[in-house]
């Protein structure tokens, strides 16, 4: 059967957060598609949906659910048709997705690493004691005070700019964002620092773009396979699956970054508790084929080191 592609007057709907980033990577999307098939990018359109987490922006995210406060609605729009495919920041997926719906696209992935953000200072080591780190990332709270516990850390939800005109404004001394969305949005300039995976391991599937599908649309599943990277997948399957054992949400401090070296896999995992008192790591290799159950042993093993309670708020 011939592939039915989209045109100017039937475009294929591509649904979207609505902030600067998310429609940034709406838009590489966008144009991969479009230069795969030769489509002009009239054969696209763009839907900005507004999610939960995008409307409740003045609590803490540990207070109003975990990471399908970013994606619930898109999803929905997906399985009601009204949008053909979903864009997403990976770091923001749960590890299960709606019954119908299937993410299995992933673009190439950018930098994983985390950006220091701080106009009068080089480094976490510069601040002074009580100076306030702002983050709304229990992963970044909880890896600053495991290293640095005279700091201060203060909640600092919103996007890339609202967290730009809060550091300027004071609000904090520092503050961390990913380097791949200033990447994207081409606002590298801001970085003081790229922190190595090293010193701060990113969260999982940090810098990576996910394409979600209804799982019975043929026509998506042809033309996502043409701009699928392999090899961001399979670093995935690694990750994701070391954060599903772990049943990781946004009240766990989880991190983890697999490599590729050939044909072997290298996956390094974190979890912490959430007051940054104490932090457990994990470093292993093995077969690419065999990363999903890396993950999987991983996960299982720093649990047990990890023993009852080690996720909960000590007060």
């Amino acid at each position: 059967m011939t592939l039915q592609l989209p045109t100017p007057t039937a475009p294929m709907r591509l649904g979207t957060r609505g902030s600067p980033l998310a429609l940034a990577q709406a838009y590489e999307t966008r144009a991969r598609l479009g230069a795969a098939f030769d489509l002009p990018g009239e054969a696209f359109e763009i839907v900005v949906i507004k999610t939960t987490g995008d409307r409740i922006i003045d609590r803490p995210l540990k207070e109003i659910g975990g990471k399908g406060l970013f994606t619930k609605e898109i999803e929905q729009a997906l399985l009601d048709g009204s949008i053909d495919l979903a864009v997403h920041s990976m770091k923001d997926m749960p590890v299960l997705q709606p019954e119908g719906l299937l993410l299995d696209t992933y673009l190439p992935r950018e930098d994983v690493r985390d950006a220091f953000v701080a106009p009068h200072a080089e480094g976490l080591g510069d601040l002074p004691a009580g100076a306030k780190v702002g983050t709304s990332s229990l992963r970044r709270r909880a890896q600053v005070l495991v290293n640095y516990p005279h700091l201060e850390v203060v909640d600092f939800r919103g996007n890339v700019q609202t967290r730009l005109k809060k550091l300027n404004d004071g609000v904090a001394a520092c503050t961390f964002l990913a380097v791949a969305g200033l990447n994207r949005l081409g606002r590298s300039e801001v970085i003081t620092a790229a922190i190595a995976p090293e010193i701060m391991l990113p969260a999982i599937a940090q810098g990576a773009i996910g394409i979600e599908r209804r799982a019975n649309d043929i026509r998506a599943a042809e033309m996502l396979e043409a701009i699928h990277d392999t090899p961001t997948g399979q670093r995935l399957v690694a990750e994701r699956a070391f954060l599903a054992e772990l049943d990781g949400s946004c009240e766990t401090p989880i991190a983890g970054l697999a490599d590729l070296d050939g044909g072997t896999l290298r996956l390094r995992g974190e979890v912490l508790r959430p007051d940054g008192s104490e932090a457990l790591k994990d470093d292993r290799t093995a077969p690419i084929e065999d990363g999903a159950e890396l993950g999987r042993a991983m996960a299982r093993d720093l649990l047990e080191r990890a023993g009852p309670g080690f996720f909960d708020w000590r007060s």
